[in-house]
């Protein structure tokens, strides 16, 4: 798997229609100028502004080697089918480049499942155990949950201070399907129960309706194994 991952990294709140337009210029569906353009709107500061261009190099301009073709891939299928939720599709590129971005969708996802929705304070308290309790960790924890929120995951309610679940978003294509679940794999880091890949917490934005062993059968990027009576895992191809 990835072996140069920064351990926090995710330190800008990045909206969705900067993350949208970063992946339309990989996809030469837009240019640079068009996304210096909105950060120029945004009114960014000059060292707001670098970070929030090192997040979005990240994402979709420049991402690091190992994923440059994972990122080519997901934007081969947008390219195919312009239909796919450009939200779907940075947020798989979120969680498989920083796992800071994803340890906090999968909090929130565990945190609220029962319920739709939780405490941030909760998500902030279990990331300062895992990241230290310094104000760097509580900062950009709070960046990931405006970004997720702006991503159409979640709405913050009260000042902030609930997370609930907005409705998922239905993904229908059979490539995105097998794309955000590789992403899913490449922030887990191991193999994952074919059974249990719809409902892993850092996913929970998302409903498949594609029967996810026939689309991980099909995919030239997925691997399906047999572990022990009846127990099918999915791993990221190792080509």
């Amino acid at each position: 798997m990835t072996t140069s991952a920064p351990q926090i990294g995710f330190d800008r709140f990045i909206q969705l229609e900067w993350a949208a337009v970063a992946a339309k210029v990989r996809a030469e569906m837009a240019t640079l100028d068009d996304l210096n353009q909105l950060l120029d709107t945004a009114g960014l500061g000059v060292a707001a502004r670098k970070k929030t261009r090192t997040v979005l190099n990240r994402l979709w301009l420049e991402p690091r080697p190992e994923l440059e073709d994972f990122a080519d891939r997901g934007i081969a299928a947008f390219k195919a089918d312009p239909s796919i939720s450009v939200a779907a599709l940075s947020w798989g590129m979120a969680i498989a480049t920083y796992p800071f971005f994803g340890k906090v969708a999968e909090l929130v996802g565990r945190l609220s499942a029962l319920q739709g929705d939780c405490a941030s304070a909760e998500v902030h308290r279990r990331m300062s155990e895992i990241y230290g309790e310094r104000e760097g960790t509580y900062r950009m924890t709070n960046m990931v949950l405006q970004t997720q929120a702006s991503w159409g995951a979640v709405e913050r309610a009260d000042n902030g201070k609930r997370l609930v679940r907005r409705p998922p978003m239905v993904i229908s294509q059979e490539k995105a399907v097998a794309w955000l679940s590789e992403a899913a794999l490449r922030y887990v880091g191991k193999g994952v129960a074919v059974s249990r890949m719809q409902s892993l917490s850092v996913m929970y934005p998302f409903v498949f309706r594609q029967p996810l062993a026939y689309v991980v059968s099909k995919s030239a990027n997925l691997e399906v194994r047999s572990e022990g009576e009846g127990n099918q895992f999915v791993y990221v191809s190792q080509q």
